[in-house]
């Protein structure tokens, strides 16, 4: 595959809208530690997120008015659920679900940002075989 330095190198890249991506960008690299990787004018920020990536843009028009982030939410591995939720919560983050370490061993936390978009931050605590926790593991 030909790799394109204009574009993040991870194969899934979610791309979320947001009122104005610029004081978004800087929120989440605030809130979440998140890094900018570009810009693009005013209207697109790359984001850097571990080995991975989220790109912001712009609302355009037809989509104002437009209830954001409804049904879907980003997960984003962490080191620390935490001192990340804390961060988070310091920076302006409604914590939507506190951190909790489930059955499948992952220490998890959810937060809103302030445009909506749901962001589940999951830190692994344990590593534990699918089977072990009622889970049905293929190709794993």
């Amino acid at each position: 595959m030909l790799w394109n330095r204009s574009i993040p190198r991870a194969t899934v890249i979610p791309v979320l809208a947001y009122p104005d991506a610029k004081q978004a960008a800087a929120w989440l690299c605030e809130a979440f530690a998140f890094s900018v990787r570009l810009r693009v004018d005013t209207h697109r920020v790359q984001l850097n997120v571990g080995d991975g990536a989220v790109i912001v843009r712009e609302l355009r028009p037809y989509e104002t008015g437009a209830p954001l982030g409804l049904g879907h939410s980003i997960t984003i591995r962490i080191e620390d659920a935490d001192s990340h939720c804390r961060r988070a919560r310091e920076h302006g983050a409604q914590i939507l679900q506190e951190p909790f370490t489930y059955p499948y061993g992952e220490r998890q936390y959810t937060a809103q940002d302030p445009a909506g978009h749901s962001w589940t931050f999951s830190q692994s605590v344990n590593d534990l075989s699918p089977e072990d926790w009622g889970g049905i593991g293929e190709q794993l």
